[in-house]
């Protein structure tokens, strides 16, 4: 499993709740459905298919989704290999883990759906992420790629949407399966730059905070599948990451802190009160119109110069710590000598009623206190990867 730590924040159930299509979704679908209609086996042009995707409204339902999931990925239903059994699985050195990962993800399941069903599609899922990792050993799973393999889980079934998720692990989720998170870390500073090109006051603010990219790690990995509460934005974002290059996810997060700067100028500048905004999505964003600013910042700044950009931050940030450390390492020297000269410069020297046995024992149980809060909360809010 890549090693990746990441600030935690609790799962938000996902909300399946439908709502009645608008005018403009109503004409969207009559259209895809009569493009449909007309296609021989159900099969639109890429092209087309793309336009659909990205434009408004994306493929509406999930009755399209289940036909046009698979074109989008490049999956050809009707060569789908048959599903191996649980039980054939269960000697996998990662099968623990994804099930552990599987069976905290009930809030990814419709509610009041029958519990022979839900574990059903819990056995599907494992069967579909074990089926990818054991193919391609080369790959590492994360915790996080269970998010996405559900959606397609729900909307595709399991055939399919083990197709998919082999394909995509092979190409969109390709860096985030790496022996570490190392490339992905990398990947996520390409936000930066987008940000300081499109609003420079924004990225010194966010820069001075130290926040950091923590907090869009989820997203990335997920494809906002972990971080939203509401179904229909997370298939309408697959719709439009399916329809999109691979590093689309990094522009949606552009777009998203250009959006939300108001906000974020009202926050202390300081990483803990940014990072606790930031990493909690507001419930009413509105998506088509950060996927249209999405789209075109994709269009407006090439990865080159973006890549470019990331080099010279790395460098500064290399130079910083280079600068950091180095002051460290004088002033432990100092103290060094300090301590060389007069043998008296010691703890017990300045505070000689600190050190007695009473307060080393009480030294010791508060230490071993704070150790097993530190190992608790690293768990909860640092755990390896996403729960």
């Amino acid at each position: 499993m890549s090693n990746v730590d990441e600030i935690k924040i609790d799962q938000p159930a996902l909300s399946f709740e439908n709502s009645p299509e608008n005018d403009d979704e109503h004409r969207k679908r009559l259209e895809i459905e009569e493009l449909i209609a007309q296609s021989d086996n159900q099969n639109i042009s890429l092209n087309t298919l793309k336009k659909l995707a990205l434009t408004s409204y994306g493929l509406v339902n999930d009755n399209l989704r289940r036909i046009l999931w698979p074109q989008l990925a490049g999956v050809d239903v009707t060569t789908l290999e048959r599903a191996p059994t649980l039980d054939e699985l269960q000697n996998h050195p990662e099968y623990n883990q994804v099930v552990l990962d599987v069976n905290r993800s009930l809030k990814r399941f419709p509610p009041g759906i029958p519990y022979e069903q839900r574990i059903a599609l819990q056995d599907q899922l494992t069967v579909l992420i074990l089926r990818v990792i054991k193919k391609y050993p080369n790959l590492r799973y994360y915790q996080g790629y269970h998010d996405v393999a559900v959606t397609f889980l729900l909307v595709a079934g399991e055939e399919v949407a083990y197709a998919i998720m082999e394909q995509l692990s092979t190409t969109h989720f390709s860096e985030c399966m790496q022996e570490t998170m190392e490339a992905t870390q990398r990947r996520l500073m390409f936000i930066w730059p987008v940000v300081n090109f499109e609003n420079p006051e924004l990225y010194q603010f966010l820069q001075r905070s130290t926040v950091g990219t923590l907090f869009a790690l989820p997203w990335y990995l997920t494809w906002f599948g972990h971080s939203l509460n509401s179904y229909k934005a997370v298939v309408r974002l697959y719709d439009y990451f399916l329809a999109s290059p691979m590093y689309t996810p990094i522009f949606v997060t552009a777009a998203i802190l250009l959006h939300r700067s108001n906000e974020i100028f009202k926050e202390d500048c300081d990483m803990a009160s940014v990072h606790c905004l930031l990493s909690r999505l507001p419930e009413d964003l509105p998506f088509e119109v950060l996927l249209k600013t999405s789209s075109k910042l994709y269009d407006k700044y090439s990865l080159t110069v973006i890549e470019k950009e990331v080099e010279i931050l790395i460098l500064k940030e290399k130079e910083q710590r280079n600068v950091e450390e180095k002051l460290l390492l004088e002033r432990r020297k100092k103290l060094t000598r300090s301590v060389s000269k007069n043998p008296s410069y010691s703890l017990s020297h300045w505070f000689p009623n600190l050190l007695t046995p009473k307060s080393l024992l009480v030294t010791t149980a508060v230490s071993i206190v704070v150790g097993v809060c530190a190992y608790y909360y690293k768990n909860q809010y640092l755990a390896a990867g996403i729960s």
